[in-house]
């Protein structure tokens, strides 16, 4: 990478890393899939429960492969032998796990984690349950506040997010939010995690790399 871009990018990490404690949150950044398995080492048990939301950043780092070797008890929503009653299970179980990881649709760098659910499984565990929630984010999720958080996600990370998932919605076609009311809709639930009471149950992990929308 070009150093000066390198420099830039290191000051934005500086300032959410600086915002996540200031709001009860622990921020960590690595530059490769290699410095993250070794960072999630350092924070998971081998033994432990694991849960994991919706992701396509923990795909393409690698982290469902980590979590399927074995030493983990790893609830694999993605298993494709699940019926859907026995994944909705796993979405319960996910609240009494000891880590839950997902990412995040974007970050500010006053370290606030904003995110648009469908259901609320992922979203959910993030505000409570879960004894540590591990968020695994690329630099592409990062934006300067919660305006230009929201205009994100609506205007690029939620349309793509619906058609991976097949979803027969107006962004599906339009390729842009336009607030609609399908029943099919997966911006139902708006969230804005701004601090914790538990100092580092959240810990956020921003890979120096364009993961995910």
């Amino acid at each position: 990478m070009d150093k000066n871009r390198l420099w830039y990018i290191e000051k934005q990490v500086e300032r959410v890393i600086k915002g996540l404690n200031g709001n009860n949150m622990d921020g960590y950044f690595v530059q490769d899939e290699d410095e993250l398995t070794n960072k999630l080492k350092e924070f998971i048990k081998e033994g432990e429960t694991i849960g994991v939301g919706d992701s396509v950043t923990l795909d393409e780092t690698g982290v469902l492969d980590f979590l399927r070797s074995g030493k983990y008890i790893f609830l694999d929503k993605y298993d494709k032998n699940l019926t859907k009653e026995e994944k909705k299970e796993i979405y319960i179980k996910n609240f009494s796990t000891d880590t839950f990881l997902c990412s995040t649709n974007a970050i500010t760098e006053s370290g606030e984690l904003y995110n648009i659910d469908g259901n609320g499984s992922r979203v959910a565990p993030i505000i409570y349950g879960p004894k540590q929630v591990i968020i695994v984010t690329g630099i592409n999720k990062i934006v300067k506040d919660l305006e230009e958080a929201s205009r994100r996600v609506r205007s690029f990370a939620a349309p793509i997010d619906a058609k991976r998932l097949g979803k027969d919605t107006p962004c599906t076609k339009l390729g842009y939010c336009v607030d609609c009311k399908s029943k099919e809709r997966i911006c139902n639930s708006f969230v804005t995690i701004s601090g914790q009471f538990i100092k580092g149950r959240i810990r956020v992990i921003i890979v120096n790399k364009d993961l995910g929308y």
